[in-house]
């Protein structure tokens, strides 16, 4: 393994002339797990550490409950309006799909039809306290197919949804009003991104610039057709979950449920603690400890190394995490550690998509 000192990266995004910092900062916890002021103080020291971008949604913070939705949006809002740096910050959001138990959205009715996309536009950039969005993404696809964990899809012929040109059309009036500078997808497949891309070139419209779908050493399912349409398409992925909720910190091995962390507080999310899962987790976390790494640092540098990946999402409920996060750009794998990862994977393959 070979260790460099370095300052943050930045990668182009999309095809704009936009430099994003590899490490992108994750919000989803202000609101709920962390306060106003705890927000603040990650914000600040992330980007003391180069980190220029920031992804939020409108449904945040999560888990997703009426009395707290916006809460996220409202405390990077007073940041800026407070650090006076809203120039120099790439801003990222997102609106909510169709999802009928959050009610408290648009009155049950979301969908990513025109009136609904400019409802939360508004609604964001008031909570943000900005005039413009860098990039807007759309968090789930309108249509059924398989995201959140869902491998095969099933095919629904008489399922009513959005058409993708409704969504694009109102994209690029946005767009064109200046309230978003660009967009992405989020949650997608490969035949909804190429669809977009297609749609979009061939009306004249602008193109999505980033995908942010899940992506770790437990769920490396995008690199079956996804990895090369970021490539080739200039459409690169925003990982999110690359601790896979921590599982891949080591701190749930062993039975172990700290106080406070995310598993321990909210049993629903159970996405990475299936028993194959556990497992593979197990072997990264014994892997890291065997080469002398943090387990965390090292999971998030594959995530890191990866050609199709534009910038990585971390969160962090804790400066601390928050510190050991952001210096996993520091730290290059070597050819040994990166063999014994594909070993790995190929004795648990995707045990948590």
């Amino acid at each position: 393994m070979t260790v460099e000192t370095a300052t943050m990266q930045y990668r182009r995004l999309g095809r704009t002339d936009l430099e994003v910092s590899v490490i992108c900062l994750g919000t989803m916890t202000w609101g709920q797990q962390n306060t106003e002021a705890e927000a603040h103080e990650q914000l600040d020291y992330a980007w003391s550490r180069g980190v220029n971008f920031l992804d939020a949604a409108e449904m945040y913070p999560v888990p997703a409950r009426a009395e707290t939705t916006g809460r996220t949006e409202a405390c990077i809002g007073t940041w800026l309006a407070s650090r006076r740096n809203r120039d120099k910050v790439i801003l990222a959001t997102k609106v909510a799909g169709p999802l009928a138990h959050m009610h408290w959205i648009r009155g049950g009715k979301a969908r990513l039809d025109r009136g609904n996309i400019e409802a939360a536009v508004e609604a964001s950039l008031k909570r943000l306290q900005t005039d413009y969005i860098d990039l807007y993404q759309l968090h789930w696809p309108d249509r059924p197919t398989n995201y959140f964990g869902q491998l095969g899809y099933v095919h629904d012929p008489a399922t009513d949804w959005t058409p993708i040109e409704e969504t694009l059309e109102v994209l690029n009036d946005l767009i064109r009003a200046g309230k978003i500078r660009h967009y992405g997808l989020s949650n997608e497949t490969p035949w909804g991104t190429m669809k977009f891309l297609h749609l979009a070139e061939s009306r004249g419209w602008p193109r999505p610039v980033s995908v942010q779908n899940p992506y770790s050493l437990l769920n490396r399912s995008y690199e079956v057709g996804m990895a090369e349409i970021s490539i080739r398409e200039d459409c690169g992925l925003l990982a999110y979950s690359p601790l896979a909720f921590g599982v891949l910190s080591g701190k749930y091995l062993g039975g172990e449920w700290p106080e406070k962390a995310r598993l321990t507080l909210f049993e629903q999310f159970d996405r990475y603690s299936g028993t194959q899962a556990g497992k593979a987790a197990e072997a990264y976390v014994r892997l890291a400890r065997e080469c002398g790494l943090s387990p965390a640092k090292m999971a998030l540098a594959f995530v890191n190394s990866r050609d199709f990946v534009t910038s990585n999402i971390i969160g962090a409920t804790t400066l601390e995490q928050l510190a050991e996060n952001i210096d996993s750009i520091d730290l290059r794998l070597d050819a040994d550690v990166l063999r014994r990862i594909e070993e790995i994977h190929t004795l648990y393959p995707n045990p948590a998509p």
